[in-house]
Parts: C-alpha cells; structure tokens; sequence
C-alpha cells in the first residue's frame, strides 16, 4: 500500500467502479455481515464480490440456528475467479467459520497485493467470544488483523489480539490511544475501535493511523443493542473510504449512519431479534458519491 491508497481517491477515474471482495458468512434473516455489506457498499457505487465463510439460518442470538461451513469450496470458487480473470481493488473479510479461512484470505492478498484490506476481526462481544470461535480461529484472526490496511474491532476483539483481558468499556482516551497503538505495532496500519459506551449516554469511536491522528468520534447512544451493528457499521466505512473520503470522514458517517439506523429499527415488529433495519437510508451511502 502506498502511503495514500489510490482508492481512497477518487478523482482519478470518478467513472470507474471498485470491485470489494467481501469475505463474510451469508445469514437467511437477522439482518448482518453479507446482507449488510451487499446493500451498504454496492449503494457506495461499488461492485460487491462476495465469498461466503458458512452459511447461517439465521444470527447466532437466536437460541437455535444452524450453520453449514462453507470452507471446502472457498479454494475452488476462488480457482474459478482466477481463470476468468477477476480483478480486485478491496478485500474487506468479517467473520470467518474455520481457521482454514484465513489462508484463502491471505491467498487474496497474494493474488490481489494493491488491493486495500480491511478486517473487521469478528470475534467477540462485552467481553464474550462468539460460540462458533475456537482459540485456533481466534489466533488465526489475529493474523489476519495484523495485516490490515483497516482494522476495526471493538473492544473484545481488541483485547484477543493483544491477549490481554478485557478491560470493560469505562476506558479513558489514554487507555483507548494506548490499545489502538500496541495493535499498530503489531502492523495494523489505520485502527478503529468502535463502540465504547461510558456512563454519560454517549458511544464513541477513535481512529488513529498512517497520517490519522487520534481522533474521538461519539454520538448518541441509544439504550437497547440490536444484531449487526459492527457489521453495518464497518460496511459504511469501507463504503465511504471507497467514496473517496478519508478515515476520519468515514467513521463519523459510520458512526451517525448505525445511530439512525437504530432508531429506525424500533419501528420494526420483532426488533431485537430483527436486526439493524437500514434500507431507508440507502440513499445516505449514494450521497458519499456527490
């Protein structure tokens, strides 16, 4: 990666459509990763190319769900995109099924080395890993975070990385700067922790990275969570630095956009379980483009 990444400007071809490759499980309801990313970065003016991780009934909140692992298949469909000839600008990969997993990702990498990559560490969540993740899928996402362009983890997911316990969400700005730059050293090169709630009604996101300094993003919280979120909120920031905006651009975006689209989600029968409702505000990810 250079040190600003062609596509994070535009203007040099406002024509052209990048092509994401977008590494995630595919969920039939409870609306997250695939069916988020789909929407949210083909409505940024992107071609989404996706690659299934497994495939879910539904999220894994609900108390029965059931989960076909599609790892098999993912060298052969990817030995079928080489020999048509597919080209990638970005490699966005969110929650992965097996450890084998993060080899076909690396592979993309080979495959596409001027492609951006952002990884969205799906890993955990308050403290808690994810019941499919295995402490060797777990160490193979840390990996995979080390060699991103873009890493965007909460703080769970944070603290699995660095293998130190998680630390609760009432962190100061120092603490917050400190984790952001031990995941750095490690070899992230822009970092966004997302989602820290404190007492004071407010949930906040820092970026920090190349030529990003540390910046504090909040907005309000509001008071019930909803699945998909994380997914949601990530697929806008790939959308929006894919627009051409810059990091600090795009997690105030991301930020707003998941606020509201929580708010629309209460109007929804079944909310909690439903997931974040966002199609009302496609249009928002299409204006990145003016």
């Amino acid at each position: 990666m250079s040190e600003v990444h062609p596509l994070y400007d535009r203007s040099q071809n406002p024509d052209y459509i990048p092509r994401v490759a977008a590494v995630h499980d595919l969920c039939g309801y409870g609306k997250c990763s695939l069916g988020v990313a789909i929407p949210v970065i083909s409505a940024g003016g992107c071609d989404v190319c996706p690659v299934p991780t497994g495939l879910f009934s539904s999220h894994t909140a609900f108390p029965t769900w059931h989960m076909l692992d599609t790892t098999s298949m993912i060298d052969p469909y990817l030995d079928a995109w080489e020999k048509v000839g597919i080209e990638i600008d970005a490699i966005y990969s969110g929650f992965l099924g097996a450890p084998e997993q993060v080899d076909s990702i690396k592979r993309l990498y080979d495959t596409f080395p001027q492609a951006l990559r952002i990884v969205d560490p799906v890993m955990g969540d308050h403290g808690k890993i994810y019941p499919t993740y295995t402490k060797e899928l777990c160490a193979s996402m840390t990996e995979l975070a080390d060699g991103a362009d873009v890493l965007t983890p909460n703080l769970t997911e944070a603290s699995i990385i660095l293998g130190i316990d998680y630390p609760g969400q009432n962190l100061s700005n120092a603490r917050v700067a400190d984790i952001i730059e031990k995941l750095r050293k490690r070899g992230a090169k822009n970092v966004v922790i997302k989602g820290i709630e404190r007492d004071d009604g407010m949930i906040r996101n820092f970026v920090a990275g190349e030529n990003v300094p540390f910046t504090e993003l909040a907005c309000e919280k509001v008071p019930y969570m909803l699945h998909g979120t994380g997914d949601l909120f990530c697929s806008c920031l790939t959308a929006s630095l894919l627009a051409g905006h810059t990091m600090v651009e795009a997690v105030e975006f991301a930020g707003t956009f998941v606020h509201d689209a929580m708010i629309i989600s209460t109007k929804q029968p079944d909310f909690e379980n439903r997931g974040v409702s966002f199609e009302p505000l496609l249009g928002r990810i299409s204006e990145l483009l003016s």
